[in-house]
């Protein structure tokens, strides 16, 4: 690594520290390599800057001090092994997702052309990650949003996952009953918590992906009547929560009473991540 970018890459983590970003160095590499146009893990080997190079990050880091997100700035985000575009009005994936999909994949695994429903689709960085590494598998995913619903897509073109936009209450009754797997990282903030989410995912992601009523278990409700609907007798269905939610997550699905097995999963930090549940 040059000199100049070592340079580049101190002050920024610098700046980037003194604004209480989560992670500086890590986001001071993404916009620098976004900047220079190579890889992050090129970086090592990356020439001096340009002067309209060093202007762009300056100018990159600057906005990402403001508290834009970092996937905002770049226009792309991550998921598993799969690239999705991302920008404003559409929830930018995070990385504790990605344990659920990969549970999920375990448990197609088992399955011989399975049908997998997505339901609150987002951004479609879970159709996208089970399409990329489960091909045959048979996919559908909604989203209720506009925004959010052009954005997927887009990621999903080509994946041959049959998107919808509409309410997921009501979607692909045709599949009712002949579901192996239902998947859902549904909105789950209660209103009350509004204070305690940070600033960049509570002004940038959109309210719809984030607020679910008074206990953020209103659209959890929704996902297991409508899950229960979808699968066939042993499908299972796993959905998204917060951490708070080890309790009244999988007491959702409890209550309703068309699931058994029903049990809390964690994430690779090991906090409670992800109920899961089989269809009785």
């Amino acid at each position: 690594m040059s000199t100049s970018v070592r340079e580049l890459l101190r002050t920024a983590v610098a700046q980037l520290t003194a604004a209480s970003s989560p992670s500086p160095a890590a986001e001071a590499r993404t916009l620098l390599s976004h900047a220079l146009g190579v890889e992050p893990r090129q970086l090592v080997l990356a020439p001096s800057a340009t002067r309209e190079q060093a202007s762009l990050f300056a100018h990159l880091v600057q906005r990402r001090a403001e508290g834009i997100p970092v996937q905002h700035l770049t226009g792309e985000a991550w998921f598993r092994t799969v690239r999705l575009e991302v920008g404003p009005g559409v929830f930018v994936p995070r990385p504790e997702t990605e344990v659920m999909v990969g549970w999920a994949l375990e448990q197609l695994s088992r399955v011989s052309g399975p049908i997998v429903v997505e339901l609150c689709a987002g951004s479609g960085a879970i159709s996208k990650a089970i399409a990329a590494e489960l091909p045959g598998a048979r996919q559908f995913a909604v989203e209720l949003d506009p925004v959010a619903h052009d954005w997927a897509r887009r990621n999903l073109e080509g994946t041959g996952v049959q998107l919808e936009l509409g309410d997921m209450a009501t979607a692909f009754p045709e599949l009712d009953g002949t579901a192996d797997l239902v998947i859902a990282n549904p909105p789950y903030i209660p209103l009350e918590a509004w204070e305690s989410v940070a600033p960049d995912v509570r002004d940038h992601d959109p309210a719809l992906a984030l607020w679910s009523g008074d206990d953020g278990l209103d659209a959890t409700r929704v996902v297991a009547r409508v899950a229960a609907r979808l699968l066939r007798p042993g499908g299972w269905v796993c959905s998204e929560h917060a951490e708070v939610q080890t309790d009244s997550a999988p007491e959702v699905f409890v209550r309703h009473g068309g699931f058994d097995q029903v049990r809390d999963e964690q994430d690779l930090t090991g906090r409670p991540r992800f109920v899961v549940a089989r269809r009785r």
